[in-house]
């Protein structure tokens, strides 16, 4: 191993930062300098663990996100358990971690590396849940779930890009309510 190990607390401090910076000042406005600023590490210590920005905010989405990655437990309602998915996701979305995951997409578009790595970590893990939640009964057996995904996710991504309207528990069981009309 190189170097010291990694700080949890150092490490914990940082993706508090990164995101409260994010929330204050707006994705394109968060710098690795004012991170460590105001997590009281040195920017060495930054630099070492994450060398961009997007990086830092990508491991402060994964473990702010890490729980929901799974799916809500079986109720035997698969299309309640839809809405109670699409609530837990649509509330993280909502707050600092929509304008942080638009800031992450848009960087993605020029990079595909860094798009690899955003759909491994946090798309690709959200993408699996929801398809999970609709496999238990939610869609017609003749409904290709992926488009269904892309369907869902689509309207959630087109709301945090344009801001035209909220991502919130109406829009959840609008869509619920959509895909139960399907069968």
């Amino acid at each position: 191993m190189v170097g010291r190990p990694r700080s949890e607390v150092a490490r914990k401090a940082i993706l508090k930062a990164a995101l409260d910076l994010c929330e204050r000042d707006g994705y394109p406005n968060v710098t690795l300098k004012g991170v460590a600023a105001v997590a009281g590490v040195g920017r060495q210590t930054l630099y070492r663990w994450w060398p961009t920005k997007r990086e830092v905010l990508l491991e402060a989405m994964t473990d702010l996100v890490g729980a929901e990655m799974q799916p809500p437990p079986v109720s035997g309602d698969a299309g309640a358990d839809l809405v109670v998915f699409l609530r837990e996701t649509f509330a993280v979305a909502h707050g600092v971690a929509g304008r942080v995951v638009v800031g992450l997409m848009a960087d993605a578009q020029a990079d595909p590396r860094f798009a690899e790595e955003l759909r491994a970590r946090l798309i690709g893990p959200r993408r699996q849940a929801l398809r999970s939640v609709l496999e238990r009964g939610a869609l017609p057996a003749d409904v290709d779930v992926e488009l269904a995904v892309d369907l869902i996710f689509g309207a959630m991504w087109y709301r945090l890009l344009n801001r035209h309207a909220e991502v919130d528990e109406r829009l959840a069981e609008e869509i619920a309510a959509l895909v139960a009309r399907l069968g």
